[in-house]
């Protein structure tokens, strides 16, 4: 199953600090730490000696395959280690995290302040790599010691314990973050131009006229302010033609009621069995 926002068209990112996961010890939460190494564009995956083994088969497959929601590259291509140096050998750098302080004097930052640094070091040719802990006991001060710096996020002090895929993610999204301009992927399209001020007024004109008909403007000395202030509202909304048009179609409805026949009687919407409305929700004036 993939998510959907997945979109094999487009180009994927790749590289960044290995994810090392130590002794994990659920299937899902290597499954969801893939998703989440894939959203950001990590791409090398290793596991520390998991609790059950790496199977390539079964319902342990089933669950961590079922959970990365379809980064099973990242799953088929996790490399396996009986030990933490042995992951590690090829790496310059070795962040291990923890929500811990675990008195070894080493540097301790954010995921927002290291990967930064990261993306510095790796893009000048180093390789570097993110211990995460199991998801009971986090890592072991053993590990902690082959690691060169601490990273450590900040959570409630009281509630400090994260989801082995959840450390994952927010890593990541720093790592996404360092590396390029942390805009969205993408903006609203505007579909219809901004309104000429000619429009608008037209509108403000035609809309207080018929408020003033049916007596809105009460008492008359705040009718300046009253008026002042229907428009302002209107100028925050930013107002399209398209939004224009309809609104004051809405209130051509509004004013003039249902339309009807040339000979009579209400009209229906084409091929709407049910009962005419007073008015559409947004018609056009002249539709």
């Amino acid at each position: 199953m993939t998510g959907a926002g997945t979109d094999r068209s487009k180009p994927s990112r790749g590289g960044g600090p290995v994810i090392i996961l130590v002794r994990p010890q659920l299937a899902v939460n290597i499954g969801m730490s893939a998703r989440a190494m894939a959203n950001f564009g990590l791409t090398d995956l290793r596991l520390v000696a998991p609790r059950d083994g790496w199977p390539r088969t079964g319902a342990y497959r089933k669950g961590a395959y079922a959970a990365a929601a379809g980064a099973v590259l990242l799953l088929e291509s996790a490399r396996l280690f009986d030990t933490v140096e042995a992951a590690i050998l090829d790496l310059n750098f070795v962040w291990a995290t923890t929500a811990r302080e675990r008195g070894q004097h080493k540097t301790i930052l954010t995921p927002a302040e290291a990967m930064p640094e990261s993306a510095r070091k790796i893009a000048s040719g180093e390789k570097h790599g993110v211990l995460f802990g199991p998801e009971r006991t986090g890592l072991a001060n053993d590990d902690v010691a082959l690691a060169d710096a601490i990273i450590t996020f900040p959570v409630n002090p009281a509630f400090a314990s994260l989801n082995l895929a959840q450390a994952v993610l927010l890593t990541g999204y720093e790592w996404m973050r360092a590396v390029t301009d942390a805009k969205p992927p993408f903006s609203a399209v505007q579909r219809s131009p901004a309104a000429p001020r000619e429009m608008a007024l037209s509108f403000f004109d035609y809309l207080e006229a018929e408020l003033e008909r049916a007596d809105f403007f009460r008492p008359l000395s705040k009718q300046p302010v009253m008026r002042r202030n229907l428009r302002n509202l209107f100028h925050r909304m930013q107002l399209t033609e398209q939004d224009v048009r309809s609104l004051r179609g809405m209130v051509v409805r509004l004013v003039e009621g249902p339309r009807t026949f040339a000979g009579g009687g209400q009209k229906k919407p084409r091929g709407d069995p049910r009962p005419p409305k007073p008015f559409k929700t947004c018609p056009d004036e002249d539709d």
